[in-house]
């Protein structure tokens, strides 16, 4: 995406005004505001505030510009759904602690990794809120073999043998064509996962025939959908993208303390515009925040 023009808008130019003022004549005549019978100039309105500069990208997917392949590294997400085959219940109770303590040691091992490998792991329970998950890890890497190492540390426990898993989401992290396009909003590729008690997620996918319309029609339907979003401060948004990578186009996170602000949330987006081309938003997972021995307790 190309960086913001420092040129005014011309809504702006169009906005200012322009005050002359004119020299007092050498007679000594009175300035004409002051003249009797003739009604004062009144004084010039301040400059009123121009609005952000804003721009549309009008070759989103490249293929007019023929932009070049971005090799930059990027960040990759892990949604990684798990669950409990209960006959691990039926297990003596000094088993499945020793079981459990072992699947721990796998799960938070995985990040025992040089910085610069750049491993995150954020983990949820799913136990009471969603019927065929017990919990979910979230996982980011900047190689998706790293993804594999996790998944195989899981599988070469005990425990591993008791659970399946029934969604594996993979996306990507990737800068908005939407979103920044005001001057001064930075890069907008910040990630800070797991900083509410909740986290709302769900693959999304668009119709083909929101890839139809024209780069404005997108944008103007967009900018709805963030108006709309504005009040709710208290829910953090992180959308990944899976073209090519996994059966779903996005992955939306919703992080948040307040599960009533997001249930306002998605009832008032689905007023907007562009909720009328969306194709698929579901299955939706209500995660619970919790540390490893917290998950394992709500499973046995």
């Amino acid at each position: 995406m190309s960086a913001p023009e420092n040129n005014p808008s011309p809504e702006g130019a169009a906005e200012r005004s322009i005050t002359v003022s004119m020299p007092a004549q050498a007679t000594g005549a009175a300035n004409p505001a002051q003249v009797p019978g003739q009604t004062p100039e009144a004084p010039a309105a301040p400059p009123r505030p121009q609005r952000p500069k804003m721009m549309v990208d009008l070759d989103p997917s490249g293929q007019v510009t023929q932009k070049e392949p971005d090799r930059s590294q990027r960040q990759y997400l892990n949604y990684a759904f798990y669950k409990l085959d209960p006959q691990f219940r039926r297990l003596p109770a000094a088993e499945q602690a020793e079981l459990k303590a072992e699947l721990q040691a796998a799960i938070e091992g995985w990040t025992d990794a040089p910085p610069a490998k750049g491993l995150i792991l954020r983990t949820y329970s799913t136990v009471g809120t969603r019927s065929e998950a017990d919990f979910m890890l979230w996982r980011m890497a900047f190689d998706l073999r790293d993804f594999q190492e996790a998944q195989a540390r899981i599988n070469r426990t005990r425990m591993g043998g008791y659970l399946t898993q029934p969604h594996n989401f993979i996306s990507m992290q990737k800068r908005s064509q939407y979103v920044n396009r005001i001057e001064g909003s930075g890069h907008g590729l910040e990630l800070l996962p797991g900083q509410g008690s909740y986290l709302f997620v769900y693959p999304f996918v668009k119709t083909r025939a929101w890839y139809d319309l024209s780069p404005h029609s997108r944008q103007g339907m967009m900018d709805e959908h963030i108006y709309a979003s504005g009040p709710f401060k208290g829910i953090r948004l992180n959308t990944s993208y899976s073209y090519g990578i996994d059966d779903q186009e996005f992955i939306v996170a919703f992080d948040s303390e307040y599960p009533q602000e997001f249930v306002d949330l998605v009832g008032r987006l689905r007023y907007t515009e562009a909720s009328l081309y969306t194709l698929t938003d579901t299955p939706m997972f209500t995660c619970i925040k919790k540390d490893v021995p917290g998950i394992l307790d709500d499973l046995a």
